[in-house]
Order: structure tokens, then sequence, then C-alpha cells
């Protein structure tokens, strides 16, 4: 596991993966299939893994946190950035805080509170965490005006962030003006698109972002990675046509449920079994998964192509 600190040039060299955690059927962690999992992701090249809201750790208990942490840690490579996340509560911030500090993650994903909570408190409690922690955090942005842009500014300059992801959906993600504010006060090579393949292109080519977090990178990853490296060089062109192999399943994603169908979705593309999911989730019923198959199948199997096309030039 990569440990050194993360800096803003290391954010652009991988699609920053956002699996899910799979579990067997009581809910224990299972293990064989994470390692499965990320086997995958780091053959097709992924060198960074979130595991944030797919991976629900929202509702992970406390006398579990450490355990998941080690096991993770163990389970990537010595090169890949492995994220863990950490609330979204108060409370929880501050207990998984003091496991992170003792931990060797470089940082860790403040998840994000929306209610009860003001822009001026998320400010307090996200510094109080990084401080508690003693290490930057990445914060977490889904929602319009989550925080203050000024108060997101003095945390970085503070030298509190270490990246922050940037998922507020828009119907047009040109119109933004919230994105606009926030890079009035902090360095574009700190944000990352958060919303998967969709807004990427217009993230980078017109707002300067310099990675993005995927979860169908999780059943395509080299293409997700072609995607990354032709956004990088301003192909523009090449990472939409790229790009058009994911929207069938992010289309299933966006009008079902983007955890949900993700967590689907790596199991019936026969990635790795990803089991139940822990509570306060449950998964898909059969209509749903009946949609997802072919569409997860389908996208393994073009990401495959792709592979032996690239390996036979």
């Amino acid at each position: 596991m990569k440990t050194t600190p993360v800096k803003p040039e290391d954010l652009g060299k991988s699609v920053i993966a956002v699996p899910p955690l799979a579990r067997n059927a009581d809910f224990s962690l299972n293990e064989a299939a994470n390692r499965a999992l990320i086997g995958f992701l780091e053959a097709g090249g992924v060198r960074s893994l979130m595991y944030g809201g797919n991976a629900n750790f929202y509702n992970i208990a406390l006398s579990e946190y450490a355990r998941v942490l080690d096991f993770l840690e163990s389970a990537v490579g010595p090169d890949t950035w492995l994220l863990p996340s950490f609330g979204p509560d108060y409370g929880k911030l501050m207990d998984q805080a003091a496991v992170l500090r003792g931990s060797r993650f470089p940082t860790a994903m403040a998840l994000p509170m929306t209610f009860p909570a003001t822009q001026a408190g998320i400010a307090i409690g996200l510094r109080k965490a990084a401080e508690a922690m003693a290490k930057p955090i990445v914060i977490y942005i889904k929602s319009d005006n989550y925080i203050a842009p000024a108060d997101l500014g003095r945390l970085a300059k503070d030298s509190l962030v270490t990246s922050i992801k940037y998922a507020v959906v828009r119907d047009d993600p040109l119109q933004d003006d919230y994105l606009r504010r926030l890079l009035d006060h902090v360095d574009p090579r700190l944000m990352v698109s958060g919303i998967g393949e969709r807004p990427a292109i217009v993230h980078f080519r017109d707002f300067g972002l310099s990675s993005f977090t995927s979860g169908s990178v999780c059943v395509g990853p080299r293409g997700s990675m072609a995607i990354l490296a032709a956004l990088k060089r301003g192909d523009w062109d090449t990472a939409a046509k790229l790009r058009e192999a994911y929207m069938p399943l992010e289309d299933l994603r966006d009008g079902i449920s983007p955890i949900r169908v993700l967590h689907e979705a790596v199991r019936l593309g026969g990635v790795a079994d990803t089991g139940p999911m822990l509570p306060l989730l449950t998964g898909l019923d059969e209509a749903s998964c009946a949609k997802i198959a072919p569409v997860a199948k389908a996208l393994k199997a073009w990401d495959a192509a792709l592979d032996t096309a690239r390996a036979a030039e």
C-alpha cells in the first residue's frame, strides 16, 4: 500500500475507483471476493481505491472499523493508494479519526453529512477531524453549498486537505456556479471529479480538475484508465468515444440507485461475488438485476477486448 503523503500530482496517475465492499451472507467481510475485485482493478491498471459510499462505510460499525482497514491494507499491492472513509457524523469522525491516526493510511475521506449540519459547523467539524487524525483529509462535496468556498480555502491553506471529491450532480455540468466559486479559493489540482465518467470531460476541459472517481471502473478498468489518459492529453474526442461504453451502466445507476446497481453489477458481471448489502441498504429485486446483468457483462467483455486489441498492436 502506498503510505507516502498524497501530492496533487499523484491524483492524476490513476482513475480513483470507488468499489463496493463484498460481504458474506451473515454480513461478515468476504475477504476472498474483495481480493478478487481489488486484483481485477489492479490488473486493469488502477492504482487508487476509495472505500466510501459504494462500500457502505456510512453504516460500518466502529467495532469492525479497524479490522476492515487492516484487511484492506493487506489486500492491495505496494504501489496502490488505498483511501478509506470516516464519518459522516461528528461522533464517528472523531472516534474513527483516532483509529486512523495510528494507521499507515496517509489520508482518509470525510463522508458528507447533510442533516443536522450547517456550513460553518461542517467547516469546524472537518478541521477538528483532520487535527484529530493528524493527517490531511479528503473532503467529499455531494450537495450544493455544502461548505462555504472561503472556509474550504482556509482548510486547504492550513494544509488540512489532501483533495476534494466534487460530486454535485448538475443537469448541465458546465453550468456550475458553486464549483467556480470553490475554485476561486482552492487549487484545481486538488479537485477531483466525483461522479464517474459522465461529467469528467467537462470537469477536465472547462474547470481544470485533475482526476475522476468511478464506480463503473470496477467492471471496466482498462477503458476507464484509457479515458483518463485521453483527458490528460486533452483528447476530448477519444475520451467521449470511450465513455460511450460506460453510459448504459451509468444510466441504470442514475435511474435506479448508484450504489445498489454497482454492487449488483460487479457480481452479475462476473468480477466478484459482492453478496448482500450491509444494512441499512438492501440489494435489488430480480427485475432490476435482469436489466443490470447484460449491461455489466457487455462492459466487462468490451473492456477485455480493448485490452486484447492493445496487446495486438
